[in-house]
């Protein structure tokens, strides 16, 4: 991917900005910074979630010997491997959340020069973000309830081995 100056953006939203945006426009371009801002929270959440997920996840791993989910590797060594497996779902809905949020408003401004066509390029950027942060949020959402499954299934299996 090359590296695009931020300049040509500037000087097409300045030709955008010359002529008074009617009412409309501005009305269709808070809708859509809402709906971006509300993803983007969204997904700021979800990788929050995640984190807190993964330290759950760890804890059979890193629990002090004998407490009712502590995992020792050496007697236990399936177990233990299943369990940091587990964590890779979490792992997996943390990439989609972060690739998201990363997700920017790039529009190409280039052989453009009416103001009402650089305003279709814009929206159209805006559509495709939240589009791209939609859909990543659904995959880190589907990643972690898988990731939250195995999880609570390992702990039945760390809990059962214990209790038999």
């Amino acid at each position: 991917m090359r590296f695009r100056s931020f300049r040509s953006r500037l000087r097409a939203f300045q030709i955008m900005r010359g002529d008074p945006p009617e009412p409309g426009f501005l009305a269709d371009l808070e809708f859509l910074e809402n709906r971006d801002m509300d993803l983007s929270v969204r997904l700021g959440a979800m990788l929050a979630f995640n984190a807190l997920l993964i330290t759950i996840g760890t804890h059979p791993i890193s629990a002090s010997p004998g407490a009712p989910l502590s995992l020792d590797a050496k007697t236990q060594p399936l177990l233990t491997l299943i369990s940091i497996a587990g964590l890779v779902p979490l792992v997996m809905s943390c990439f989609h959340a972060l690739r998201g949020i990363m997700h920017g408003e790039e529009f190409d401004s280039e052989g453009l020069e009416a103001d009402n066509a650089l305003r279709q390029r814009l929206f159209a950027s805006f559509i495709q973000s939240i589009d791209t942060q939609a859909r990543s949020l659904g995959r880190s959402i589907r990643w972690s309830l898988a990731g939250g499954g195995a999880t609570i299934a390992v702990w039945a299996a760390i809990l059962a081995s214990k209790m038999l």
